[in-house]
């Protein structure tokens, strides 16, 4: 008989809250505006975009 383990991180739950997240402070922007918020978050995170 196999015991379930009890989770202490849940990615699957994680990348669901930060999609629904990012849905709803973009859904009423244009692709422009889509284009400048992708590009702010990008900087302000410090992440290095692949290929640049």
């Amino acid at each position: 008989m196999k015991t379930k383990k009890e989770k202490s991180f849940d990615a699957v739950k994680m990348m669901r809250e930060i999609r629904d997240k990012i849905s709803l402070e973009t859904q009423n922007m244009t692709f422009e505006d889509f284009k400048k918020y992708i590009e702010s978050r990008i900087k302000t995170s410090g992440l290095k975009p692949i290929g640049r």
